[in-house]
């Protein structure tokens, strides 16, 4: 991983953005729509790098609100230079005011708790997360079950955990992890561009880079909360229901050729022996 280098007064600096910037995040628990003005779901970046994906998101769905956090106040000044970035291309293209719907947040995963009250967060985004690959430092990854445990209780009834890593001794470690906390999980990909540009998604600096080299992607979406899992069971069901009624008319269908083959070959055989008898008279 590339040295971050910080920039004197980067801090003194983020003081002045309090438009965007929030240092002190624990004065927001329980308060974050108050923020931002509206109820819409809030969705959280943790880890968020330098803020192309949170920026982007940010941009691409203005029916959500977003909040990127980090623990390093120089990435937090490179995402609200790369949110200033995308916002002024988003003016340009479109001539439209872009939506207020980000809010950059400097703290550490840790006090996740302190950050956000129960329930308050409709999903969280693990993007290309340290993968600790010493098993001494397994407790730090942060889809081990401590943090994933933070996560539910953060999480609201409709909540999702987004993660997508290019590591693959990480990303059997997270599906071991969320298997044995009995969590359902949907869209497993082991090579998320194997097939090419994927569909809504949005890239993070990183996985532009990896995927540019070759490297696999690896992403999953854990489901979480109580009307998430009903959804995805509707969907499970509707699906199953969907393969069975499907299955039935090819055996209906394969049964029908069967049926009017077995005629076609009896009506032959009644022809044939009538013929017989007709040349077999005096």
């Amino acid at each position: 991983m590339t040295r971050l280098r910080r920039r004197s007064g980067t801090k003194e600096l983020l003081k002045t953005m309090e438009d965007r910037v929030v240092l002190q995040p624990s004065a927001y628990r329980g308060r974050w729509s108050e923020l931002f003005g509206n109820d819409k779901p809030i969705h959280v970046e943790l880890g968020m790098g330098k803020g192309r994906f949170i920026s982007l998101m940010s941009l691409q769905h203005p029916e959500w609100n977003f909040i990127g956090v980090d623990m390093y106040d120089e990435l937090i000044r490179k995402g609200s230079e790369k949110a200033d970035e995308t916002r002024a291309q988003w003016t340009e293209e479109r001539g439209q005011v872009p939506p207020n719907n980000l809010r950059l947040v400097l703290g550490n995963v840790e006090r996740l708790e302190e950050m956000f009250a129960p329930g308050e967060i409709e999903r969280i985004y693990l993007n290309f997360s340290d993968p600790w690959p010493k098993t001494r430092h397994a407790h730090r990854r942060l889809t081990h079950s401590n943090f994933v445990t933070k996560y539910m209780r953060v999480l609201n009834d409709d909540g999702e955990i987004h993660f997508k890593t290019d590591s693959r001794s990480l990303f059997e470690f997270s599906l071991n992890s969320f298997a044995e906390m009995e969590l359902m999980m949907r869209n497993i990909s082991l090579d998320l561009h194997g097939q090419g540009t994927v569909p809504n998604n949005v890239m993070t600096e990183y996985e532009m880079k990896f995927s540019s080299q070759g490297v696999n992607i690896h992403r999953v979406e854990v489901i979480v909360g109580e009307k998430a899992i009903a959804r995805r069971r509707e969907e499970l069901d509707a699906a199953r229901k969907k393969r069975a009624e499907a299955a039935a008319a090819t055996d209906a269908e394969e049964a029908a050729q069967q049926a009017q083959g077995g005629r076609a070959a009896a009506k032959t055989v009644r022809v044939k022996s009538a013929d017989e008898i007709g040349t077999a008279r005096p």
